[in-house]
């Protein structure tokens, strides 16, 4: 973990980059406490730990199925699996879990340094019950990726491309049916990978979304609570049923989902999981 001092910060955009509905905006100015926060999210590597450790059981194995982006099925686990209403794209697949992010005939035995999917947030509770730490607020989140800047858009400026190189892992090509994969992953990179931020920290725009502590769609300037009556607040005036994730991952792209940038607000339910999802968590 690497420490976030303390003091006021500006959080949020004027600018009108994603969609109203998100309320990226207005920017406020906020003061929180320090904290601590993790380099990376949490790895494949890092969960089995947990799980070896306690003989946790995520909700997609309780359920014996997932969320899986269409992109990694082939035709025949298409045919035999469900598609989602509502969700253009997604299939929900038997046997898809943390230990087969694709479906039953996926693993992760090469990937134990990417991030972990297929966890929901009550999962992402359950880890951080264990390991003594918490789930970052939207707010901790996003002064954590800012890297100490004042940038709006990415840690490293408002360019997408520096000198013409991959600073993250989203989707190239036609999306949702070709990736050229030029930033060199077609699904999640390993958790340390690309240039880290001003706090040394890995990869808060891309790879994976992460689950944060609050519900969704709370205005930026309810944040200003944040060190009096924040955590009471938020489960009495607001909707607890899906929860904030931020950060976009490696199937976003410009041309539907806008939403891989610092200021981007997206949200869940608490106990789904998908091939795309992830966490990292912080310590007062």
């Amino acid at each position: 973990m690497v420490r976030i001092p303390g003091g006021q910060y500006i959080i949020g955009t004027n600018q009108a980059d994603g969609f109203p509905k998100d309320k990226e905006g207005p920017q406020v100015k906020i003061e929180i406490a320090s904290f601590d926060v993790d380099v990376t999210t949490v790895t494949n590597q890092d969960f089995k730990d947990f799980v070896e450790s306690t003989g946790y059981v995520t909700e997609s194995e309780k359920y014996g199925w997932s969320y899986v982006f269409h992109y990694f099925l082939t035709t025949e686990e298409i045919m035999t699996a469900k598609e989602v209403l509502g969700l253009n794209w997604w299939y929900a697949v038997e046997g898809a879990d943390w230990k087969h992010p694709e479906g039953i005939n996926s693993r992760i035995i090469e990937r134990m340094d990417h991030p972990v999917v297929q966890v929901s947030r009550n999962d992402a509770l359950a880890y951080c019950q264990w390991r003594g730490t918490r789930l970052p607020t939207e707010a901790e989140w996003e002064i954590a990726a800012k890297g100490g800047t004042n940038h709006e858009k990415y840690p490293w400026g408002n360019s997408f491309l520096v000198d013409g190189n991959y600073q993250c892992n989203i989707w190239q090509g036609n999306f949702p049916l070709s990736n050229t994969t030029e930033d060199g992953f077609l699904s999640t990179a390993p958790a340390k990978n690309f240039a880290p931020n001003g706090y040394g920290i890995y990869q808060m725009i891309g790879n994976v979304w992460e689950w944060c502590l609050n519900p969704q769609g709370i205005d930026l300037a309810d944040f200003k609570d944040f060190n009096s009556n924040f955590y009471e607040k938020e489960c009495n005036q607001f909707d607890a049923n899906n929860y904030a994730i931020r950060g976009g991952s490696f199937l976003c792209h410009e041309s539907y989902c806008k939403r891989y940038r610092i200021a981007a607000r997206n949200g869940n339910s608490g106990d789904s999981a998908s091939n795309n999802t992830g966490f990292r968590t912080v310590k007062n």
